[in-house]
C-alpha cells in the first residue's frame, strides 16, 4: 500500500490577501487548487490513501475533497487542535504504515512520488529527503 501524509494546516500568512478567505492549499494555480494538483499526482503514482493534516480553515479543505473518491485516492483527515509545526501532525496519526510519504500541500514537484517511496522502502533508511537545486536568477531579475 502506498500512503501519503499531506501537511495542509498552515495559515498562509505570506499569501495574504488570498488566504483571508481561502486556506493556502486551496489557493489556485490557474483554475486548480495547488493541493489538488498534488493529490492528482499521488493518484497517478498509485497511492492508495492520503491523510491531510489540517488546521486553519480545514473545514473548507474537507468540504472540497470529501473522501477523495473523485480524485482517485482515499482521503482521511487529521485535525490539529492547534498549529503543531512541520512534523507535529505526525504524532496525531497512530495508524501510519512503516513506510509513507510526507509532503507539504503547497509544494509542486515533478518528482516521481511512487518511485521515490519505493526507493526509500528498498533502501532500509529511517527517512529519505528529496531536494533539488534550482536556478532562481530569472525570478530575481523579474523582481520576485
Amino acid at each position: 500500500m502506498r500512503y501519503a501524509v499531506i501537511l495542509a494546516g498552515g495559515k498562509g500568512t505570506r499569501l495574504r490577501p488570498f488566504t483571508v478567505t481561502l486556506p493556502k492549499p486551496l489557493v489556485p494555480i490557474g483554475d486548480t487548487p495547488i493541493i489538488e494538483i498534488s493529490i492528482r499526482r499521488l493518484a497517478q503514482a498509485r497511492f492508495d490513501v492520503a491523510t491531510l493534516a489540517i488546521n486553519h480553515m480545514g473545514d473548507l479543505i474537507r468540504a472540497y475533497f470529501g473522501d477523495g473518491e473523485k480524485f482517485g485516492v482515499a482521503l482521511r483527515y487529521s485535525l490539529e487542535p492547534e498549529p503543531l509545526g512541520t512534523f507535529g501532525p505526525l504524532r496525531l496519526l497512530h495508524d501510519l504504515p512503516e513506510h509513507f510519504l510526507v509532503m507539504n500541500a503547497d509544494v509542486l514537484t515533478d518528482l516521481d512520488l511512487g518511485a521515490f517511496l519505493d526507493r526509500h522502502t528498498a533502501s532500509g533508511a529511517a527517512f529519505t529527503i528529496a531536494a533539488t537545486r534550482r536556478d532562481h536568477s530569472a525570478w530575481k531579475a523579474s523582481g520576485w
